[in-house]
């Protein structure tokens, strides 16, 4: 055998180990990533066909219609056209290439779209998070003209009397919100006992923040007779409700073109738009330290995305009303639907090593969130926190330490002893 045959044995017995080693790795990753009993809607095949093709000629049609007849003097709206058809482009790329998520309802493809839109909500706040406060609020200014201007102090709490007028004016379109905000969170968070934990835990949030805040400053009926026990209430209960009918729910698909009825097929396409099944969410915090760990990391990070919209919008100078604020509300919801799930899987399932891509960018959005907040607050919030704040917050925080010593470390020490001392009496 030659020199030049064993050079070319040895280069390809390397290039063989080395896709043993890449399938090897990808057999790994699969393994370790969650996985969900979700893959295809086998009762609509049609649905799943590939229309990458049809995408690519309906995208290119609609930038030569925006490029030939959409005025070229407008610098503004050229810039906005050029941002949404950036935006465009990568929402296309992301569903033709990212992975199915938890989800397969309506469509796999809109949770691609909702992981993209995710993406591209944090790639904007990586660029924001590197501009100075004052260009951040002009960028507010970009989307809207009426923004850039200084908000007016509002606070909620100068006459707490508790009588029927002011009980009346306190109602507002936010009463509604906070509802439908808890609606929302009962539906990603799945457990009664949770959503009560986080309602009243946001109060007290409300209560310790007022001093930065000022719309947190309010009276203490509207703290827990108009938000806990009235919009967080019925939002919670509704929300619930609707997490058991779809707990009870017997999950039997046909496809449409088994269905011989038009009413019948009418219903299938409604339902959809309904998940394909349901999981209940069994947090059981106190079953070994790594769950109690994950519930209070859950807990954080949904009192950070509560807590973000705040001082976002007050630090950027948006009204909590403009619709700005009310479509980083929506998405986040569409965010955490998914990220929840996957989240609960991590969670739950010991086999699991992975988070899913949803959960990591949404992690990666809030803390980018609060990264922004204490770059742009500094010099805002000069009031120190007032010092009952600090020890009710201590005292909280040595009782979960404390409970989380005792529950994980002491007592079963404590069985494991008394256990051996009767097998030795």
């Amino acid at each position: 055998m030659s020199d030049g045959d064993s050079l070319d044995d040895g280069g390809s017995s390397l290039h063989q180990r080395r896709l043993q080693a890449a399938a090897s790795h990808a057999q790994r990753v699969r393994r370790l990533s969650p996985k969900f009993h979700e893959s295809t809607d086998p009762t609509l095949a049609f649905f799943y066909h590939p229309r990458t093709l049809s995408v690519l000629v309906c995208l290119l049609a609609g930038f030569l219609y925006v490029a030939l007849f959409i005025d070229p003097s407008n610098d503004i709206l050229n810039t906005r056209w050029g941002l949404v058809a950036l935006c465009s482009v990568f929402i296309v790329i992301s569903v033709v290439l990212f992975r199915d998520g938890p989800f397969i309802r309506p469509h796999p493809a809109l949770w691609r779209v909702v992981l993209a839109l995710n993406v591209l909500y944090e790639m904007f706040l990586v660029f924001l998070l590197f501009q100075s406060k004052q260009t951040g609020r002009q960028m507010m200014a970009f989307f809207d003209p009426v923004l850039g201007v200084e908000l007016p102090e509002r606070s909620y709490g100068d006459n707490c009397a508790l009588t029927v007028e002011n009980v009346r004016g306190g109602v507002d379109i936010f009463v509604l919100a906070h509802s439908l905000g808890w609606f929302g969170k009962a539906l990603i968070i799945r457990n009664h006992t949770m959503c009560w934990i986080l309602s009243i835990t946001f109060e007290l949030l409300e209560y310790s923040l007022a001093h930065q805040l000022p719309n947190f400053n309010e009276c203490w009926w509207d703290h827990w007779i108009l938000d806990v026990f009235t919009c967080n209430w019925l939002g919670i209960y509704v929300g619930m409700k609707w997490c058991e009918h779809f707990k009870m729910k017997t999950y039997t698909w046909h496809g449409i073109r088994e269905i011989p009825t038009i009413k019948g097929k009418l219903s299938r396409a409604g339902a959809q738009f309904t998940p394909h099944s349901w999981t209940v969410y069994q947090w059981a915090p106190t079953r070994r330290f790594k769950s109690f760990a994950g519930f209070i990391a859950f807990a954080v990070l949904i009192m950070l995305a509560e807590l973000n919209v705040f001082y976002l919008k007050s630090l950027l100078w948006v009204p909590p009303e403009h619709p700005l604020v009310i479509a980083r509300l929506a998405l986040l919801f569409l965010f955490a639907l998914p990220s929840a799930r996957e989240y609960y899987e991590y969670y739950s399932n010991p086999r699991c090593k992975r988070m899913g891509a949803h959960c990591w960018m949404l992690i990666t959005t809030l803390l980018t969130e609060l990264l922004i907040i204490v770059k742009f607050g500094r010099g805002e919030f000069s009031e120190p926190f007032p010092a009952h704040i600090v020890v009710f917050w201590s005292l909280v925080a040595s009782i979960l330490v404390g409970f989380s010593a005792w529950q994980f470390a002491l007592a079963p020490r404590l069985r494991r002893h008394r256990s051996s001392g009767k097998k030795t009496e």
